[in-house]
């Protein structure tokens, strides 16, 4: 098998219309869909987001590319003062599923681990952030590191909010939601049309995305995100890189982006990523003054009837924080999301320093669990 590692320069990172037409023929044979790391997002945030540090780990079967796995060194691993190479997952990345061709997962991360092993950047030991549980990258390294005697640990899991049912939506909300919460999300709707017009619409020509790209970065920024400074439009370069990976969505037929409107004006958006038969929802924003009706909650409803009725679409990654009080209870399923260390070889004085780092990590966390069950 060939290996290659593409390193981005840190200063201009070109994301050209060759290296485009590669990763996009990759992504459409995924065995795994991630709408972070398929071209439209990936692009897009190489473009506009801190990413000097990041090496594009290319792991190819003769000419054919079968895997993309973008890294980077990070100073720390959690709490201990440990450089390691994890996969890159920038401020607004909520999967970090490498993109493997279909048929070849194993031989796609034989390939980025013996690139890893033989880096002489790479510190310590991979960790791996961000995995379905039940996905073919967690499957594929499982397999991997037990049938190479590669050291492999999972240090995390939790669960969060998924959408992935052939019910039809009505049908859908009154299997999964509480009667008592449905009573009162019909009377908020109510409540709200008494203001005015509201209008639920669907993202559709292209001309309208630079108007409805303001609007959602005017409207998330209006809220706590914008106080506390983690609004898109906080920072030019994060506005920048949703209107680039908005347009890139939108061509390749991947946005999927919904508002509520009240006479016109805004008070509820969500967009969505899309890739192969899955989707990720990726933000929401909403007028807090108009709290008192739920707007947020109002637009996952539209949420709800959009997805299940798209064949294309076959489920929804919420990316939303384990235990999350709104969206846990409109939708039933649940994700397991992963974290995974593992152990990289190398030779000489590499290996010893990969080896003790991996097994200090290791024995730092058995201590901290016993401590942790003894309280």
């Amino acid at each position: 098998m060939d290996m290659a590692s593409h390193p981005l320069p840190p200063a201009a990172r070109p994301f050209g219309p060759a290296q485009r037409a590669r990763w996009a023929g990759l992504a459409q044979d995924a065995a795994e869909s991630n709408a972070f790391y398929a071209p439209d997002m990936l692009g897009a945030a190489l473009d506009h987001l801190e990413s000097g540090s990041v090496k594009l780990v290319e792991a190819l079967k003769g000419e054919v590319l079968i895997g993309l796995l973008p890294v980077a060194v990070t100073p720390r691993h959690g709490r201990l003062p440990i450089a390691c190479t994890a996969n890159w997952m920038h401020d607004h990345c909520f999967f970090g599923a490498p993109i493997l061709r279909k048929g070849q997962e194993m031989e796609a991360w034989r390939s980025f681990l013996e690139q890893l092993d033989a880096a002489p950047w790479a510190p310590s030991f991979l960790h791996l952030q961000g995995l379905d549980a039940a996905g073919a990258n967690a499957a594929a390294i499982e397999a991997l590191c037990v049938a190479d005697r590669r050291g492999w640990r999972e240090i995390h899991r939790y669960d969060r909010a998924m959408l992935r049912s052939t019910l039809a939506a009505d049908a859908y909300w009154e299997t999964h939601v509480r009667a008592k919460k449905r009573k009162e999300l019909r009377r908020l709707q109510k409540r709200l049309a008494e203001l005015g017009t509201v209008e639920t619409r669907q993202l559709a020509a292209r001309t309208e995305l630079p108007r409805w790209c303001a609007d959602f970065l005017a409207l998330e920024a209006s809220g706590w995100k914008g106080q506390e400074g983690s609004a898109l439009a906080c920072r030019p370069s994060h506005a920048a890189f949703f209107r680039a990976a908005c347009a890139a969505a939108f061509d390749g037929g991947r946005l999927h982006f919904l508002r509520i409107d009240l006479d016109g004006r805004a008070i509820a958006m969500l967009a969505n990523f899309r890739h192969g038969e899955g989707a990720f929802s990726f933000k929401i924003a909403f007028d807090e003054e108009l709290g008192r009706f739920s707007p947020g909650v109002l637009i996952e409803i539209a949420n709800l009837h959009a997805v299940q009725g798209d064949p294309a679409i076959a489920w929804m990654d919420s990316c939303a924080a384990a235990d999350h009080p709104m969206i846990d209870s409109l939708w039933a399923e649940r994700r397991s999301i992963v974290q995974y260390r593992i152990a990289l070889r190398g030779t000489g004085m590499r290996r010893v320093r990969r080896s003790a780092a991996f097994a200090i990590a290791n024995g730092v966390e058995r201590i901290a669990s016993f401590v942790k069950g003894q309280r």
